[in-house]
């Protein structure tokens, strides 16, 4: 009798250890579908943390501390390892961490969960991001020392921060005086974060369609057959305003140029130097159909060469940073970047200087007009509105 009691305790206590034990830890796949190639990752159950909708500083350090009790993943691990195969730079690699924040925790479903997902997974992956709150609104900061126009920042001992998702909020954000700095230091936290593109993604080839651009040319017309990529207006809908040097030199992507560079180089085979860079000049200036950033965007907004390639209209300060990179990359010849009060325009210099060459730094530079006028401008000329008005070089480019 003593015997049988005793197995049935020892069965009643089992079954109520297995009551009491803790919950099983799942771990779940997930794949984000990005631009190089699928990024594959395993999450478990205990990386997903609750956040509240309410919005105080106690909320975030409760979400950071729970993150960090985490079961341990090999999430970071898998980001910068896709980092260091595709060679992303930083904004490219900030927009696998927003697809895999949003994978993780939808925006749409509590925005302030996938902005600290975001924040997280940045200072793990070793760059300096911080937090603000105020306003019921959570924002979020890097540390970045480049020349940033348009975009909010504030300083900390003399480093500059500036605001990675301040357009979510559009006119809601506040500028001045309402957002408190999260009180949190993270100890792998440290570098500086680039918003220098000077790779793109090497896109998947069947998300690519064929743009039909013609072009006339001393009475001959050439016929193009560019293939472009919207993804590449997707990765700069919210780039802010870099300096010009960081601008202009973004490249196109493998298919884009691929299918352009060649074509051009081909047409301008037999032309000497400066008939070339005519040739280009004119392609940039009536190739593409002119429209002022306010008109087509709403607000001011420079595209890179391919986004200028994949819209249908375009302004000065694209037609520019086009024009220079197809003599760039075709003819490497050293330029300026002539900025007027509302308007920018290109310099090349040649062996000799034409028409009112420009002088900076002890050399001649010939004006390049790739935006169109009211005047048939030839290499040389300046525009009659522009000859009474002061500019600044705000780009000079010298090959190396």
């Amino acid at each position: 009798m003593k015997s049988l009691f005793s197995y049935l305790a020892a069965g009643l206590l089992s079954l109520l250890f297995i009551f009491i034990q803790k919950p099983k830890v799942y771990a779940q796949d997930h794949q984000v579908d990005f631009y190089n190639a699928p990024f594959f990752f395993s999450l478990d159950s205990t990386f997903l943390v609750d956040f509240p909708t309410e919005i105080d500083e106690g909320h975030v350090l409760d979400f950071y501390k729970k993150i960090e009790q985490s079961k341990d993943s090999t999430l970071i691990k898998s980001l910068l390892a896709y980092k260091k195969k595709y060679n992303l730079n930083d904004w490219i690699y900030y927009q696998l961490i927003r697809q895999t924040a949003q994978e993780i925790s939808p925006k749409q479903d509590n925005y302030s969960r996938y902005t600290l997902y975001k924040w997280y997974l940045m200072c793990k992956s070793g760059y300096d991001a911080r937090l603000a709150v105020g306003n019921n609104q959570i924002i979020f900061y890097i540390k970045n020392n480049e020349d940033i126009a348009d975009i909010p920042f504030f300083s900390i001992d003399g480093n500059q921060y500036t605001c990675l998702n301040y357009h979510d909020y559009g006119k809601l954000f506040q500028r001045n005086g309402v957002y408190k700095p999260v009180s949190l230091n993270i100890n792998e936290a440290v570098n500086d974060f680039s918003y220098k593109v000077t790779q793109m993604p090497d896109f998947n080839p069947h998300n690519y369609v064929d743009k039909k651009i013609n072009f006339q040319y001393n009475e001959r017309l050439y016929h193009f057959k560019v293939k472009i990529n919207k993804d590449v207006n997707k990765i700069f809908a919210n780039y802010p305003g870099v300096n010009f040097e960081t601008y202009f030199n973004i490249p196109l992507s493998r298919e884009t140029y691929q299918t352009l560079i060649p074509v051009l180089k081909e047409n301008i085979r037999k032309m000497d130097t400066i008939k070339g860079v005519d040739y280009l000049m004119r392609f940039t200036r009536y190739a593409f159909l002119y429209e002022n950033d306010d008109a087509n965007f709403g607000k001011e907004k420079r595209l890179s060469p391919e986004e200028t390639l994949n819209h249908a209209y375009s302004d000065c300060d694209d037609r520019a940073a086009l024009f220079f990179y197809l003599v760039k990359e075709i003819y490497n010849l050293p330029m300026i970047t002539l900025l007027f009060p509302t308007h920018i325009t290109m310099a090349v210099q040649f062996d000799k200087p034409i028409g009112d060459a420009i002088l900076y730094n002890g050399k001649y530079y010939s004006l390049c007009e790739p935006t169109p006028q009211s005047q048939n401008l030839e290499i040389g000329q300046m525009s009659d509105k522009l000859k009474n008005e002061s500019y600044q070089v705000v780009y000079h480019y010298e090959p190396k």
